[in-house]
């Protein structure tokens, strides 16, 4: 019932919304209180602190059907539930529960802080520096590519607290951004999902609470992979919902469309775009089902999770230059939706780990043993 009605929703209120959020480049942070409201910023937390507690099955298919309509919308809200998963599981118990309560209230909109300048695929080469400070710590240095980096508050921050050369070498802080010493510059000029704020922050001198350390000290770098595993089957979603999109107007232009007095749909060249395209979401989300079962019972889903984002990305970005390729030279019109899809379906292989490295993860993962 949950996922018929943001369906319903989303395909009635945001397609609209988000392709003039496309021509603008506005945040599309204007529409978050609704959000809100709909229970859409809470969905991964516990219903007895105001949340939906939606299981990531259902979860999943809710990203998707927000990015059938806006993929900007979607990306938002999947990073601000990533960071109330992160809080759930790793913020210390006597602000847990507080946190997660704010979190599922308007004015909280959070933010993952792990890319820096010299720093993206690569974690572990990050700078940004936390110094021990009474009471907690003080923060130096600039993240890069901050989803929700303008309109957030609470931004969960990958640091270096330490020089021994190790993983253990960085803590994950949880930063309340309404505070001097924290900088954001608004990313402009995207390809696509222009209507999310992406973002550079610089922090000097931005002070952390001792008891937003998230997990143990020096154990920020395996919470950062351990919630990208998660993350990835939301942009999986994402990507999903795309490419359902594409193969939607593609189906409904090339029954419209004649050429040589009938309509494309007949010749069999589209036929077969049409099919493929069908054919790749149907197992896309076959992958991401299977890794959000496996979350949900509790079972390891690292490798499924990378082999669904890398699927879902890759065939989003296929479908999407059907879609194209069947509008001709109206697809490469912004009149027509897909001109817009495609350009919202690159990011898809590139945020939360690039293709190549969810190549890595999986086939480390078969080289050391597994399945």
């Amino acid at each position: 019932m949950l996922v018929k009605a943001v369906r319903e929703y989303a395909r009635s209120e945001l397609i609209e919304l988000d392709r003039e959020w496309d021509r603008t480049e506005e945040s599309c942070s204007s529409h978050f209180e609704h959000l809100y409201e709909m229970g859409l910023m809470s969905l991964r937390v516990p219903e007895s602190l105001g949340g939906l507690e939606c299981p990531m099955l259902p979860y999943a298919a809710i990203i998707r059907e927000l990015a059938y309509a806006s993929p900007s919308i979607a990306v938002n809200i999947a990073v601000h539930n990533m960071v109330c998963d992160i809080v759930r599981r790793f913020a210390r118990e006597e602000i847990r529960d507080a946190m997660l309560t704010r979190l599922a209230t308007p004015g909280n909109l959070s933010a993952f802080a792990i890319s820096e300048p010299d720093a993206g695929s690569d974690p572990a080469a990050a700078r940004c520096r936390a110094e021990k400070t009474d009471g907690g710590w003080r923060l130096h240095g600039a993240k890069m590519w901050v989803t929700n980096g303008i309109t957030g508050r609470w931004f969960c921050v990958l640091v270096r607290t330490g020089n021994s050369g190790t993983s253990k070498d960085f803590s994950m802080l949880l930063l309340d951004a309404h505070q001097d010493g924290v900088e954001r510059l608004a990313i402009k000029g995207k390809m696509g999902i222009r209507a999310s704020e992406t973002a550079e922050m610089n922090l000097d001198g931005a002070l952390v609470p001792e008891n937003h350390l998230l997990g143990e000290f020096g154990n920020g770098l395996q919470i950062a992979l351990a919630s990208l595993d998660g993350g990835r089957i939301g942009i999986a979603s994402q990507a999903a919902g795309i490419a359902n999109a594409c193969l939607d107007e593609m189906v409904s232009y090339a029954r419209q469309r004649e050429q040589f007095g009938r309509p494309i749909a007949e010749f069999q060249a589209i036929q077969w775009m049409i099919a493929d395209s069908r054919v790749e979401l149907s197992a896309a989300q076959a992958l991401i089902d299977r890794a959000a079962w496996l979350r949900d019972n509790e079972r390891p889903f690292t490798t499924e999770a990378a082999m669904a984002k890398l699927y879902a990305g890759e065939a989003a970005n296929r479908i999407a230059y059907r879609a194209v390729q069947v509008h001709g030279g109206y697809g490469y019109c912004h009149e027509f939706r897909v001109e817009q899809l495609y350009r919202d379906a690159r990011i898809t292989t590139i945020y939360e780990g690039t293709s190549e490295i969810q190549r890595y993860v999986i086939g480390r993962s078969l080289l050391n043993g597994g399945s």
